[in-house]
């Protein structure tokens, strides 16, 4: 019984699932995406009231204000 009716391969065939590195040209539009839209999001709950505001009246103040204190930004 010297033979083995299955291949060698090298590698141990257990089902875990093979694992492919993702590159960062594959990567980058992702990031400067979430980056730019993370910044967005930090003007409107930080900054988007006064005289930096883009869009009169209260309305952003009023939905971004919970998250304006949690985050710990003073407006009032």
């Amino acid at each position: 019984m010297a033979q083995s009716a299955a291949p060698a391969t090298g590698a141990p065939t257990t089902g875990a699932p093979v694992i492919t590195p993702i590159s960062a040209k594959a990567i980058a539009p992702w990031a400067v995406f979430v980056g730019i839209l993370a910044l967005v999001l930090l003007y409107f709950v930080g900054a988007e009231q006064g005289a930096t505001a883009l869009i009169s009246g209260e309305g952003v103040h009023e939905w971004v204000h919970d998250g304006r204190h949690l985050l710990g930004f003073p407006c009032h």
